[in-house]
């Protein structure tokens, strides 16, 4: 300033005198301010060409009164009618990495549809964190993209984003927030980027201090799938210059792509296909609205009907009863108006004959009755302005045909807002936009110069076009798809009904699927009963349904793929309310007979099935009817299932290449997979491996061979291992399983049981495990064979040390000779997260027990050892008094180990003060009468036992007095098993009478101890007197 003769030296050292730079630059800004025009002008041209960050707080300064004006406009403008109450699922996104294919492709309702509403994501962030840095070494995003289908609340979280902004509760490093809607800017041919400030923001007189990025500044862009003009990055014209005016969609590529406000943050908003226009290398932070959980949509329901709880609830009851109307209401936009459908049903349901008294069910029925209530007087909003109810049904025949038209055409055009020259264009008569028929169908929006219309749902203006599609298709005499109507004649409803179906099967971008659906529905019974005398004629469905229907089945009779085409297609037979085939392949599925019947029409319903049927919610049971041609051709809806069960399908491994690739997209949900007796071996275990190398939705896999017998199990305990069980996997497929665990971070159990992988395919695996933070659980249960290699323990020794992240170890049927068990005993000491540990039926003789004694002395987290079937004799259990001290473990199992009163008595003694071992099984253990005294010695002191079981022992009579004893003053054992014990009646009636005085025991057995119908029911009869809360077998 002083080299410009702005300031003399006095003045630079009044200054100076400023503690601090902002009260400085203060200082210098009124000293100016005195000194006219040329001291303002010197001072913009320092601020433009300086590089230092002295300008900032020039500019920060001088822009304080437009700043303030600013917030007070954003204020007074976006916190009208804005409730933040309900709005507490968007301040939560969903932080995404890019579209997946079905986000890019299909239709928002078949992308809810097929996905069951659930985003496969598992990270999320606070709105008050979305334009931060992700960590200390990260910046903040330049662009940012919020995703979300229509109707998700994606305009609603901006407006809450800027209201809370302006009120300064969030993000107060950002100077500026300039919230734009791409309606607005429909509106202007060309504009600059500093003539897009002005006109947005008349109060904001210097652009400058946006483009020159002194104040941090972002830039909103609501709403892209909006814009009139695709966005064209691969053409665009660079411009630089703020103030040179460029088409619009040219100057939108230019600020993405940074030529433009580099300095400005922008944050998109778009439906996802829209949002595929932007590339993926330019999208600094990717988002998503998540849609209503549970909760949420019982709230949002109770708020529709403040004044009547009860028939908010009945609405919530069918929208659960119908599953397909259930995960589409996730949207809050649809939500609302199958809610509003439903609850105007359930009101006037009295009112109705009683053939059209059906709750609606279908997408055609629910948006009947939604046009029916807004045709009435009955609405559950009321309206923004005076309004004239429509008195006769002709004028609401103008209105919707008018409406329909625009819908129809817009729809084509991918037009989704309209101004009033497009209403004049499609014959709209201005002054029909204030009935209340039109205005609950069209909303409007005032903006600055001019006033925005669009429909309140995209799906409304799909069915106000379908309505338009199928009255005019009756009369027309050329294509309705070419608005010019130069075209090859084409006569009947069915020729036009065939068109639509046809552009809709061919359309690349899937936006005409729902508006088929509703040209279906138009023709089924139920919806021609709702609108006729309205917008129908009465039966005149009958004409053309049956040969609809024909021409849609034989849509589905191809050999290709099974697409989302043809799964929409199904939707339409069942708008169409033809049901047949879809029942057929449910209750097929049910029966699990589908065997031999999955054609490829009956295909197409198994995965309509796939995303609609209840007997898909749980599980998706495909077992024992798949062939490799089935598979492949349901391979892209099998994607979304979430459990899976292929068992018995005699899959080879080319199946298992299928399986791979259909696990390695981004799009894939399954979770749990079960492929139990199959006939995969070492390449098919290869193909899975590389899938686990990038799969991020899998947990759990199940793997069977045929060649093994795998018990039948309930699905719970099928799927709760990751098995690959049964198998011929060798010592190459362990290599490639052991790479997939170095990078997988999903999977959480792994089973290996009776494969063959070999001293290096378990060396392989242990070194994948110490660098593994994902696996809970390894089972390994006869895979080695120390018999032929003793080594083949060592490397699990070396992980077992070091890994923290396993909490359960099964190496049952191992026949673990002395240089496994010495191994593991001796990583068992040193190991920290061990809590479950199975050495079952590995023939570990009396010269182990000590080892493991010393280990377990060691170790302080292991909670549950199994030692069942083992050689462990009496002088084997001697040394573990140490149990008395060990304070963690709390389940142990020595059944079927030979331990005789000996060890039975040494583990008496530490139950005396052992405060934590909760289940003691000693099955077949070789205990008598001596042995069970001593352990009832230990039941009167000890309160931490809960199950004991001591089936297959023979305590005799002796015993039997000794536990009664016991049990008169133990309160803590719960469940005791005494079966099989040579007890007689006089043991039975000792037992009996005790529990007269115990108040804990909720379940006894007493099978097999020899007392004879009658005195099983006289000591059944005892013991429910005595204790009536107890359960007893005998």
């Amino acid at each position: 300033m002083r080299r410009l003769d702005l300031l003399t030296a006095e003045e630079a050292g009044r200054a100076q005198e400023a503690s601090s730079l902002p009260e400085q630059v203060r200082a210098v800004v009124d000293i100016l301010a005195g000194k006219g025009s040329y001291a303002s002008q010197s001072l913009q041209t320092f601020i433009e060409t300086t590089n230092s960050h002295l300008p900032s707080h020039f500019i920060s300064l001088c822009a304080e009164p437009m700043v303030q004006k600013h917030l007070e406009s954003l204020q007074s403008y976006y916190g009208n009618g804005l409730e933040t109450g309900p709005l507490q699922r968007l301040t939560n996104l969903l932080l995404v990495e890019g579209l997946t294919d079905i986000q890019q492709k299909e239709h928002d309702i078949l992308q809810i549809e097929a996905t069951k509403g659930l985003q496969n994501v598992s990270k999320s962030i606070p709105l008050e964190k979305l334009f931060l840095p992700l960590s200390k070494v990260s910046i903040p995003p330049r662009i940012s993209v919020t995703i979300g289908v229509a109707g998700i609340g994606k305009s609603t979280l901006v407006k809450l984003f800027v209201y809370t902004w302006a009120k300064g509760e969030i993000n107060r490093d950002i100077i500026l927030v300039l919230p734009l809607t791409f309606r607005e800017l429909n509106t202007y041919e060309k504009l600059s980027a500093e003539k897009l400030i002005c006109s947005a923001f008349p109060h904001i007189s210097d652009p400058n201090c946006i483009s020159a990025g002194a104040a941090r500044t972002l830039l909103i862009l609501d709403g892209l799938d909006e814009f009139k003009t695709p966005l064209d990055f691969s053409n665009t014209v660079v411009c630089t210059d703020p103030k040179k005016e460029i088409q619009v969609d040219n100057l939108i590529t230019n600020i993405i792509r940074g030529n433009l406000l580099q300095e400005a943050s922008v944050w998109v908003t778009s439906r996802p296909t829209a949002a595929s226009q932007i590339p993926g290398g330019l999208v600094d932070r990717m988002t998503e609205i998540r849609g209503f959980g549970a909760a949420e949509m019982k709230d949002f329901l109770d708020q529709m009907f403040l004044d009547n709880k009860d028939l908010s609830g009945q609405v919530l009851h069918h929208i659960r009863a119908n599953r397909s109307l259930h995960i589409m209401c996730t949207i809050p936009g649809f939500c609302w108006i199958c809610g509003s459908s439903i609850g105007y049903y359930l009101k006037h349901s009295t009112d109705q004959p009683q053939e059209t008294t059906g709750v609606p069910k279908t997408l055609s029925e629910i948006y009947s009755y939604y046009f029916k209530m807004a045709l009435s007087s009955d609405w559950p909003e009321k309206p923004r302005e005076t309004l004239r109810i429509e008195q006769a049904v002709n004028n609401s025949k103008k209105i919707v045909g008018s409406l329909g038209r625009l819908a129809f055409y817009g729809l084509l055009k991918k037009r989704y807002v309209f101004y009033e020259q497009d209403l004049k264009a499609y014959g709209i008569d201005l002054s029909l936009l204030q009935s209340s028929l039109c205005s609950r169908l069209l909303l409007k929006e005032e903006m600055q110069s001019i006033t925005a219309y669009y429909f309140s749902h995209l799906t409304l203006q799909e069915f106000l076009a379908a309505i338009y599609y199928y009255t005019a298709a009756k009369r027309a005499i050329f294509d309705l798809f070419t608005e010019s109507g130069m075209s090859w004649p084409k006569l009947g409803f069915l020729n036009h009904f065939k068109s639509a179906v046809q552009r809709s099967l061919q359309a690349e971008d899937r936006q005409l699927d729902i508006f088929v659906r509703f040209l279906s529905g138009l023709l089924s019974p139920q919806v021609n009963k709702l609108l006729s005398g309205w917008l129908l004629v009465k039966d005149e469905h009958n004409s053309f349904r049956s040969q609809a229907i024909g021409f849609l089945q034989g849509c589905l009779n191809t050999d290709y793929a099974i697409s989302s085409r043809a799964v929409n297609t199904m939707h339409c037979l069942h708008e169409i309310q033809h049901t047949e085939i879809a029942m057929m392949v449910e209750e097929a599925m049910k029966n699990e007979s589908l065997a031999g019947m999955l054609t490829p029409v009956n295909c197409s319903a198994l995965a309509y099935l796939l995303q609609v049927s209840d007997v898909c919610m749980e599980e998706t049971n495909l077992s024992n009817c798949l062939t490799y041609n089935v598979c492949k051709s349901l391979l892209s809806q099998l994607l979304f299932c979430h459990i899976l069960r292929l068992d018995n399908n005699q899959f080879q491994d080319n199946v298992m290449e299928l399986l791979g690739s259909m696990l390695s997209v981004k799009d894939c949900h399954i979770q749990k997979l079960s492929l139990a007796e199959n006939q995969i071996s070492n390449k098919g275990a290869k193909a899975l491996a590389r899938s686990l190398l990038v799969n991020r939705s899998l947990t759990t896999l199940d793997k069977c061979h045929g060649g093994g017998h795998c018990p039948s199990r309930p699905l719970a305990l099928l799927l709760s291992p990751c098995s690959l069980q049964h198998n011929t996997i060798k010592e190459d497929g362990a290599t490639f399983l052991a790479e997939a665990l170095l990078t997988n971070r999903r999977l959480t159990t792994l089973h290996l049981q009776k494969n063959a992988i070999g001293a290096h395919g378990a060396r392989r695996i242990a070194e994948a495990l110490k660098q593994n933070c994902s696996l809970k659980e390894l089972t390994e249960m006869g895979t080695f064979h120390p018999k032929h290699n003793p080594t083949a323990y060592l490397p699990c020794q070396d992980w077992f040390i070091f890994t923290s992240s396993s909490v359960c170890l099964s190496l049952q049927s191992n026949s673990i000779s002395s240089a496994g068990l010495t191994a593991l005993t001796a990583a068992l000491c040193s190991n920290k997260g061990l809590i479950n540990l199975n050495l079952r039926e590995n023939s570990i003789s009396k010269e182990g027990g000590p080892a493991i004694a010393r280990a377990l002395q060691a170790n302080s987290t292991l909670r549950k050892l199994d030692l069942a079937a083992n050689l462990l004799y009496d002088e084997g259990v001697s040394p573990w008094t140490w149990l008395g001290l060990k304070l963690a473990l709390a389940c142990l199992s020595l059944q079927e180990n030979a331990i005789g009163d000996e060890g039975m008595a040494a583990l008496s003694t530490a139950l005396k003060v052992n405060t934590t071992l909760a289940h003691l099984h000693l099955q077949v253990a070789s205990v008598g009468a001596a042995g069970a005294q001593a352990l009832a010695e230990a039941l009167m002191v000890n309160k931490s036992l809960q199950i004991l079981d001591l089936r297959g022992n023979s305590i005799g009579v002796a015993g039997a007095k000794a536990m009664a004893n016991a049990l008169k003053v133990n309160r803590s054992i719960r469940w005791l098993n005494l079966q099989e014990n040579s007890l007689g009646m006089d043991g039975a009636i000792c037992i009996a009478t005790a529990l007269k005085g115990n108040h804990g025991l909720t379940y006894i057995n007493l099978q097999g101890n020899r007392i004879g119908q009658s005195g099983a029911k006289m000591i059944s009869d005892a013991i429910r007197t005595n204790s009536p809360d107890c359960v007893v077998d005998v």
